[in-house]
């Protein structure tokens, strides 16, 4: 059994126009938000042993942040150029490459592909919009994740910072 949650980063500031889109860091909202939803994960007692992300700096961001309520090493985070501006088979390729030692794994990416991926998961579970910081929390019936497109996956939960 695998678990996946899926996070979108947390908001970002539009107010820099110097910084690329790569570049743009979490605004005052982002980085209240990131914390308060990783919190929001562990009163659940929810375990995450690996963490995933885009290395844009919002999603590097938004990990970290996730990272220090987990009392996680950001060191350990696993960073994929591919999750940035990431497509549906982006995320699948991604997900795929993990070592199965890997069973709990958060992946922080954007939209709109991280909307598109988290709608091919559960086919009775269809989100309009990830919003900002959203997690989006699945179980993977499956000892690897190079069978995840196909193995039977149940719906645990949809959360985000204004529900």
């Amino acid at each position: 059994m695998k678990s996946l949650f899926i996070i979108r980063h947390a908001k970002s500031n539009w107010a820099d126009f110097g910084k690329t889109d790569f570049e743009r860091e979490l605004n005052e909202r982002g980085k209240k938000d990131a914390p308060e939803m990783a919190k929001r994960l562990i009163e659940k007692k929810i375990v995450i042993d690996t963490f995933v992300s885009s290395p844009a700096i919002r999603a590097k961001n938004t990990c970290q942040a996730f990272c220090k309520a987990y009392h996680t090493n950001t060191d350990n985070i696993i960073f994929f150029d591919s999750l940035y501006h990431a497509t549906v088979e982006d995320f699948y390729s991604v997900l795929s490459s993990l070592n199965k030692i890997h069973n709990r794994v958060a992946v922080f990416s954007h939209n709109p592909g991280i909307t598109s991926f988290v709608n091919t998961l559960i086919k009775e579970v269809h989100i309009d919009n990830m919003p900002t910081c959203a997690v989006f929390a699945v179980n993977i019936n499956t000892d690897g994740w190079s069978n995840l497109r196909q193995a039977e996956k149940n719906f645990l939960f949809f959360d985000y910072p204004k529900l």
